[in-house]
């Protein structure tokens, strides 16, 4: 090829590069603006489907802000220059796929400014003093052995009166035994708890003691990543997931010695009891389901099939079935346990927490999973710091006296808070602004919505089971028309509601309250305070309860007389001070002396 011939294509391909930059920028900027002069809105090439002044008309009523007819004829002849073309990223030529890990620019941070723990600065080095108590004597019934509080079998593994292998098989046994009837296993992890359980007993026998999680089994809730073992959320679109890595908290319980022995049920992408399986039921009533979405932990937990298990709350899920099911759940603090390698649904409500038969078991798996990890921009560096024999004497527990004296409340949770005063500490009275709670919910919602906006958009949660207007789909799809504006205005009453929390907190120690009360578990989870939830005694139903909308086609099964099940009171604390909630929590504990019943049949 000759220079001259070359130098004509060089020259004729920058032509055409710069006449088509040329034709871009054209199009960017259909109006040819004088030097110095900035963009403005609304002079974008016009895109997307055509809009009326009718389509506003009838979306104004989704979102509640009147429009007046000028006012929408302006918007509808503007829109696809100046809003739609916001869409681009979903919708446009640069369309953009966001990776599931990546997390939002803005975050949720539930210390305000000049509360303790709002600098940078490194925390103190956990203090930690578990019960000094000597372990009671090896039951010779494999039963007795299930249902042994986490501190006992710690205790037993140590002293290697007890094999990690031996616990193993009992927990492996009773997991195939009981889940046709409770429906909480999605995986069973038989091979990798077996050869878990042969190390841990080398490693005890050598010497090399890891802690108390050591050699003790455990259960997953079904959304933290598991190496090489299905992952699936509950949900029948993800029934095949496989993950590559451990989740962090897995990690650090595989590195703590402990045992997985199953992955367990949850309700379909973290709402409620019901996953493609079927509905994980109470073990106390097993003509009801477990409450959700940590369905799985809390029925297996209470059945004695597993030590203790780990759970997740976005807005109930490990307060509820703790509840229903009669075992302690501990609600971390946000940014407590790091979420690395778990779903999302929520970034800025998400929380991972135990799931156990007793408090200061739940203390003893907060201890083996709490502190930072770089995958959660959320987690940071606290202290844990738990005196299970510090005094209780003192501690203000503060209560809302309306709401003791309503449903959901009942004699189970005045009789706790009678205790309190009996053990020494000092009830007082407290309020909250009487505001609209609920709103922050759109947050919820359109965080979630987003989190699974691909699932949504591709019809892939048609697949769930469950397609009642209260379930995901529904809800996915109806948060496309919430407004950002609305949002932002949910997110600044966020704000307000923490001062409010801190206030309160300014006057007292912890909260005692009713554990579905609406507002409390609304504002708890949105504030990101810690939360513990433990069996306080029994009440008598005679009807069948649920997480979802009545449903008149489908009622509830009736009983008469009455079924006698546990009911479990919640205590709030402050951000980070979960030591405070559990060494109260233990004194009412041994104070009620209600924790060690069993449910009938397992």
């Amino acid at each position: 090829m000759t220079k001259s011939r070359r130098q004509f294509l060089n020259r004729a391909s920058l032509t055409l590069m710069a006449s088509a930059a040329a034709c871009r920028r054209a199009a960017q900027n259909p109006a040819a603006l004088p030097p110095g002069a900035p963009p403005a809105f609304g002079t974008a090439p016009p895109v997307g489907p055509a809009v009326s002044p009718a389509t506003f008309a009838e979306a104004q009523k989704l979102v509640q802000v009147p429009l007046t007819p000028a006012a929408r004829q302006m918007a509808a002849g503007n829109w696809r220059k100046a809003m739609a073309p916001l869409y681009e990223r979903r919708t446009g030529p640069r369309k953009l796929a966001l990776a599931p890990s990546l997390a939002p620019a803005s975050r949720w941070d539930p210390v305000l400014p000049g509360q303790p723990g709002a600098t940078a600065e490194p925390p103190a080095r956990d203090r930690f003093l578990r019960t000094k108590a000597a372990p009671d004597p090896l039951p010779a019934a494999d039963r007795d052995l299930a249902f042994a509080p986490l501190t006992q079998l710690a205790r037993w593994v140590e002293t290697r009166k007890l094999t990690s292998e031996r616990l193993t098989r009992i927990y492996l046994e009773r997991l195939e035994r009981f889940d046709p009837k409770l429906r909480c296993v999605i995986t069973l992890t038989r091979d990798l708890a077996l050869a878990q359980a042969k190390q841990a007993d080398l490693e005890i026998a050598a010497g090399k003691y890891r802690g108390p999680l050591h050699g003790i089994p455990w259960g997953a809730k079904d959304l933290v990543d598991t190496a090489g073992i299905p992952t699936t959320y509950g949900a029948e679109p993800y029934r095949s997931r496989l993950p590559a890595q451990d989740a962090a908290v897995v990690h650090r319980l595989h590195q703590a010695g402990a045992v997985l022995v199953a992955k367990l049920s949850m309700g379909a992408l973290a709402l409620n009891d019901i996953w493609f399986g079927g509905q994980t039921m109470n073990p106390w009533l097993l003509e009801e389901g477990a409450s959700g979405s940590s369905a799985g932990p809390g029925a297996a937990t209470a059945a004695g099939l597993v030590a203790f298990s780990i759970g997740s709350e976005t807005g109930g899920s490990i307060v509820s079935p703790a509840m229903r099911c009669g075992i302690t759940g501990l609600r971390p603090t946000y940014g407590r346990v790091p979420r690395t390698g778990a779903m999302t649904l929520c970034w800025s409500l998400d929380k991972l927490g135990p799931m156990t038969r007793g408090v200061e078991d739940a203390m003893l798996v907060l201890q083996a999973i709490h502190g930072p990890d770089p995958g959660d921009v959320a987690s940071r560096p606290s202290r844990l710091d738990f005196d299970s024999a510090a005094p209780v004497q003192g501690l203000r527990v503060g209560y809302f006296p309306g709401w003791m004296k309503e449903s959901p409340a009942t004699d189970v949770d005045r009789a706790a808070l009678r205790t309190a005063a009996k053990l020494g500490m000092v009830p007082v009275e407290v309020a909250l602004p009487d505001w609209p709670y609920g709103s922050l919910n759109v947050i919820l919602f359109a965080e979630a919505a987003a989190a699974f906006e691909e699932l949504t958009l591709s019809g892939g949660l048609n697949q769930l089971k469950v397609q009642v207007p209260d379930a995901w789909p529904n809800l996915f799809r109806q948060a496309r028309f919430l407004s950002a504006v609305d949002f932002v205005q949910a997110d600044r009453l966020r704000r307000g509601v923490a001062q409010e929390m801190a206030r309160i907190f300014s006057q007292v120690d912890l909260l005692l309250a009713p554990s579905l009360r609406d507002e409390m578990l609304t504002i708890g989870n949105f504030t990101g305070h810690p939360s513990l939830t433990f069996r306080a005694g029994f009440v008598e139903v005679s009807e069948a309860r649920s997480d979802w909308a009545p449903d008149p086609a489908n009622p509830l099964p009736k009983f008469s007389p009455p079924r006698r099940v546990p009911h479990g009171v919640t205590l709030i604390g402050r951000l980070f001070d979960e030591g405070t909630l559990a060494r109260a929590g233990l004194a009412f504990e041994r104070a009620l002396n209600v924790a060690a019943e069993r449910p009938p049949g397992f």
